[in-house]
């Protein structure tokens, strides 16, 4: 699953009303091999009680995570 898809499912327990353990307890019930982390989920729910909204990453600046073939240059 990807991480947005964990964050949609973070916030959905926000909405609930669940605690942050709730939360992982929760989703290592359902997700067990693949649910992210304590620290994670805390850090995503001061996020949304911060007024966060948007699910999606966030842009950041530093190096791409890759790159196009086409901007190469041959040696």
């Amino acid at each position: 699953m990807e991480k947005s898809e964990f964050r949609v499912l973070t916030k959905y327990c926000f909405l609930m009303g669940k605690n942050t353990v709730q939360a992982k307890q929760w989703l290592d019930k359902c997700y067990s091999n693949s649910a992210p982390s304590e620290i994670t989920v805390k850090r995503w729910y001061a996020d949304f009680k911060r007024g966060r909204k948007n699910t999606n990453d966030t842009k950041r600046s530093g190096r791409p995570n890759s790159i196009k073939v086409a901007s190469l240059k041959p040696l």
